[in-house]
């Protein structure tokens, strides 16, 4: 059998297995686990499209995140969504959060290196300012949402089913653009962009593309987050740590590949559960800082990049 079917037949087991896993009654404990781990696999992924693939360090893509939960929490009010409503909202939020990276990105796209993940970062701060000043979203008292009439174990089993599928959709798409002229092009602007636009590459247009659909996909997670909380406060859903837990993902597994930010979210998600239950929110802060140094010094194109020198990935 092709090394290429038995690659695609584990995968499938591996995803059915995932699949059936809550509905076997474990602790939901380990459902919401894996819950965090597919939601921060769909983070690292659709930052690596702006990030891996086209070399823009974005430190603000929590803002979308956020944004995608306060579509959905509002939508769920005003329109008095039922549970399928409120899960299929994720849709618009994510379109939403794509609009609004389509507004900030024609001015930011502009600007490049640490210029531009410094905007990104403040633009975060800014979002999550102007939320707590806003009483139409609960300004900084937060919003709470209804929860699905249903025993817990199934409304987090619906959920995680949910940020599974959003995952596979995530996951799938950045296979596509690895594979694709679009991901070819975002290669050619991250390697020299002005050599880019001397080979009829639109530069401009592939990074708006690149910046609004690596908005969608965190949107949608934070719709689908969001509902799984039952309530949102700007604290919880723009907190910077998700953003730089974001960038270290996607680098420590290797930028510019797919499987990179899957490896490098599922290692960190663990080691970040630890690290929340086990070790003080400053301490927390100062690994995480440690790690960046760490990775960007010694390890600059993640695990990955070691790999493929042993020429065991040349496909990913």
């Amino acid at each position: 059998m092709p090394q290429s079917r038995i690659s695609v037949l584990v995968l499938s087991v591996v995803l059915a297995a995932l699949a059936v896993f809550p509905w076997f009654g474990p602790p939901i404990y380990f459902v919401s686990l894996l819950f965090m781990v597919f939601m921060y696999v769909v983070l690292a992924t659709s930052w690596n499209i702006i990030g891996g693939f086209a070399g823009y360090l974005s430190f603000g893509h929590v803002a979308f995140f956020g944004i995608g939960a306060y579509a959905t929490g509002l939508m769920m009010k005003g329109f008095h969504l039922s549970p399928v409503g409120t899960i299929l909202s994720c849709i618009p939020a994510g379109i939403v959060a794509a609009a609004i990276a389509v507004i900030i990105g024609y001015p930011c796209l502009r600007l490049r290196g640490p210029y531009f993940a410094v905007i990104t970062f403040c633009f975060a701060f800014v979002v999550d300012l102007g939320i707590k000043n806003l009483d139409v979203v609960g300004g900084p008292e937060g919003l709470w949402l209804k929860s699905m009439d249903l025993p817990i174990g199934i409304t987090r089993s619906i959920l995680y089913e949910a940020m599974m599928a959003i995952m596979v959709f995530s996951v799938t798409f950045a296979i596509w653009t690895s594979r694709a002229r679009f991901g070819a092009g975002l290669r050619a602007i991250k390697e020299d962009e002005e050599v880019a636009g001397t080979i009829c590459i639109n530069a401009p247009k592939l990074k708006i593309k690149a910046f609004a659909i690596s908005a969608f996909f965190p949107g949608m997670a934070g719709g689908i987050y969001a509902y799984y909380l039952t309530y949102i406060h700007p604290d919880i859903v723009f907190d910077v740590n998700i953003s730089i837990l974001i960038v270290l993902m996607a680098l420590f597994g290797g930028g510019g590949t797919w499987l990179g930010p899957i490896i490098g979210a599922v290692i960190l998600t663990l080691v970040n559960e630890g690290l929340s239950t086990f070790v003080r929110a400053e301490l927390a802060r100062i690994i995480y800082g440690c790690l960046f140094i760490v990775i960007i010094t010694f390890m600059p194109n993640g695990i990955m990049e070691f790999v493929r020198r042993r020429g065991k990935t040349e496909d990913l």
